[in-house]
């Protein structure tokens, strides 16, 4: 019965996507996770404006899925997920040479990478350099590991840093462009790199992937549910795909890299660890249950920070839709019910979470002008979903939220006269004041926390190796992004995620290459 009301609801899912005309997908949460039945069932959807049970499984644009007869039983590498880090992979296992295959068990490519929002974290970066914005690795390898509250993984950390520039440049150099920079809570230099029209990533970035993957003849199967990792003479060596919940079949390869992402819509898993967090909507995908971890585990893998769930401080309640942290980044204000600021927006996520709670309401406003929503292309989206808040005046918007008009505006004043002097006296603000809130309309999107991101996951080395309890590398076994644990320590800085998925997608495609040349 399982089985049955698993392949009706994917068939249902897969209706509303045709029907919503997502024949091209859209995409933000994660490229990573589906294989598809026959033709009709694997050619893609498209969405821009999809229904809620559409934007769960949402992603990839304008995507072509390879059909189920073109299914081969062995290829050199697979790719176990089609989001950001198993697309890349996918790339750069390509480029050494080898036949890799994506298997993502959704109906359409993206997960949570889809999702994305802010941007992409990267240090001494040639768009950096070319816009005069100074940034060394050092720092952002301080800050962040300030932000993980000194708990990360610090050679996982040190690679990543050193890497980032390097995987900006490798996006460009495939036609996914970066050159629009904001700043994210707990950073101090501009280092989050956006497309060149400030728009969400996500979707951007799954598009251009797709398309790669796609121009370079690699097979992506989506509806295709990795249930088994299978290993032979102690190596990874195959896997059992279960095939739009119908057709189970075993494909053998000589390695296997997990990119399914973490495990944000397992409420079981979450309260498991976390009981603390029943409750909370969340902001994942509905593919994000932690399927990589529990495979990789069976196989004598190990986890780490498990207990280390992040809660984003801006999630639309209803539609337990995430505002990206840009908005606060170009200058947004977070205010209580009673018009009035109540922290430092740019603060790390854990305490702009922890403030937030400490209010009555348990939620507040993010407030910001038409200056911010002309830099923050994201917020045309949030306006179609119905969750943008309007007014003419800073006194019309007090009336919308209806919070008091005198406190909003005398919020708004104070901050207008802290972004003059660039002195922030009330909550030390120090980034994101580059422009004052005075360019009418006014607007406001009422937020609370949801769960975001799980900074735990299965121990890898920098070779992107899975380890077992000893520390040993399992052979022929890799992982990347969120599937992972320990880069993030504590708390993820915003715009860390994508960085990751791309820094050690690229190393997972080139390191299982290597592995698979030297057999």
């Amino acid at each position: 019965m399982k089985k049955k009301t698993a392949a009706t609801l994917l068939l249902i899912l897969s209706v509303i996507l045709v029907i919503a005309g997502c024949g091209n997908a859209n995409n933000s949460t994660n490229t990573e996770n589906n294989a598809g039945g026959n033709k009709s069932t694997n050619s893609a959807a498209s969405a821009t404006e999809a229904p809620k049970e559409a934007e769960a499984v949402s992603g990839a644009s304008v995507a072509s899925y390879t059909p189920l007869d073109q299914l081969k039983d062995s290829y050199d590498i697979i790719i176990v997920g089609a989001g950001g880090a198993g697309m890349t992979a996918a790339l750069e296992a390509k480029a050494k040479g080898l036949s890799p295959v994506i298997f993502e068990k959704m109906p359409v490519a993206g997960g949570n990478t889809t999702k994305s929002s802010s941007g992409m974290n990267a240090s001494e970066t040639k768009f950096q350099k070319e816009q005069g914005i100074e940034d060394k690795n050092d720092l952002f390898y301080e800050q962040t590991l300030k932000g993980g509250h000194d708990t990360n993984n610090t050679e996982m950390l040190r690679f990543f840093v050193d890497n980032s520039a390097a995987a900006v440049d490798w996006l460009d150099s495939i036609g996914i462009r970066l050159n629009n920079i904001t700043i994210t809570g707990g950073m101090n230099e501009k280092r989050t790199h956006r497309p060149e029209d400030g728009s969400a990533i996500g979707q951007y970035l799954v598009k251009g992937l797709v398309q790669n993957v796609q121009e370079q003849g690699i097979p992506l199967f989506v509806n295709a549910d990795v249930k088994e990792i299978t290993q032979q003479d102690g190596k990874a060596g195959g896997v059992k795909v279960l095939f739009n919940q119908a057709d189970e079949k075993t494909i053998t390869g000589k390695a296997v890299v997990v990119t399914t992402g973490g495990f944000g819509s397992n409420m079981d898993m979450i309260t498991e660890v976390r009981p603390d967090l029943e409750g909370y909507v969340t902001t994942n995908q509905i593919g994000s249950t932690g399927d990589g971890i529990k495979m990789i585990l069976a196989l004598g893998g190990t986890t780490v920070d498990m207990d280390q769930i992040q809660v984003h401080p801006t999630v639309q309640q209803e539609k337990s839709y995430l505002i990206g942290e840009a908005v606060r980044g170009e200058g947004g204000l977070l205010v209580s019910n009673e018009g009035t600021r109540f922290t430092n927006e740019l603060d790390t996520r854990d305490k702009v979470t922890a403030a937030i709670n400490t209010l009555p309401e348990k939620a507040a406003y993010l407030v910001f002008d038409s200056g911010v929503k002309s830099r923050v292309k994201a917020i045309e989206q949030y306006e179609k979903m119905g969750f943008v808040i309007s007014g003419d005046s800073v006194q019309a918007l007090a009336e919308a939220m209806e919070v008091p008009a005198d406190k909003l505006q005398a919020t708004v004043d104070t901050w207008n006269a802290a972004v003059a002097g660039k002195q922030d006296a009330e909550f030390g603000r120090k980034t994101g004041m580059d422009n004052d809130l005075s360019a009418g309309p006014f607007y406001a999107i009422k937020i609370a926390p949801g769960i975001h991101y799980t900074m735990g996951g299965v121990k890898i080395n920098t070779n992107t190796e899975v380890l077992d309890k000893d520390g040993q590398p399992i052979a022929g076994l890799f992982a990347a992004g969120e599937v992972t644990g320990g880069l993030h320590g504590e708390n993820r800085i915003g715009g860390n995620s994508v960085a990751e998925i791309i820094i050690f997608g690229r190393q997972a495609g080139i390191k299982s290459a290597e592995y698979v040349q030297a057999q």
